[in-house]
């Protein structure tokens, strides 16, 4: 679905092929846990799978009468962009972004609380992270925290937030999984494509 990206013809750009979602990668800019833009991503833009990208689609339309859409932070994720993570959170200096991201967390607990992985399912490009909109104002629904909030206050199991809150997350983790994304307990917005093409193969293209 969509052209193929160059060298790459297993994947395609979310903002080619469903023009309606709103993209705001986070890690080619200084917006995201590291406080930095982060090595790997040389362009704003977010890759996927085709696969993945065909399954977002049905998603998308499927949220559009009612009056929501997708944003997306985060898609296909270069290996050498997991290994500047890992090597991070070694490194118990550089808490720039610990005040919004991690508050409550040390940084050599990240990784063994599972909100970063040495080999991560964004590397082989079928795994997204994202949320819902409103399409006519383009703001967030409120899902209780930020994006790549660590804590469990991100879990999927978490019960101290609103009703309001709550549904929201259901809203999102169902329509996904109807669409064979399937979630993962630490992180309400990420969601791996559970037929994905690439189940072995952990990418290190640049994203551009």
């Amino acid at each position: 679905m969509g052209a193929s990206t160059g060298n790459h013809p297993g994947f395609g750009y979310v903002d080619e092929v469903i023009p309606s979602i709103v993209v705001e990668a986070r890690y080619a800019t200084d917006r995201n846990f590291t406080g930095r833009k982060v090595p790997g991503y040389t362009s704003s833009r977010i890759m996927l799978t085709h696969e993945a990208l065909a399954a977002l689609a049905k998603v998308q339309a499927e949220l559009k009468p009612q009056g929501l859409g997708l944003k997306v932070y985060d898609g296909y994720r270069p290996q050498r962009a997991v290994d500047i993570f890992v090597a991070w959170c070694a490194y118990q200096g550089d808490t720039l972004a610990k005040r919004i991201y991690y508050p409550e967390l040390a940084k050599k607990d990240i990784i063994p609380n599972g909100y970063i992985w040495v080999k991560s399912g964004h590397t082989r490009g079928s795994t997204v992270d994202l949320t819902l909109v409103e399409l006519a104002t383009k703001a967030e629904l409120d899902m209780g925290t930020s994006w790549d909030f660590f804590g469990p206050q991100s879990w999927t199991t978490y019960d101290g937030i609103t009703a309001a809150q709550k549904a929201n997350r259901k809203l999102l983790a169902d329509i996904m999984k109807k669409h064979g994304f399937k979630p993962v307990l630490e992180e309400w917005w990420h969601f791996t494509l559970i037929n994905e093409p690439f189940p072995d193969t952990y990418f290190d293209f640049v994203v551009e």
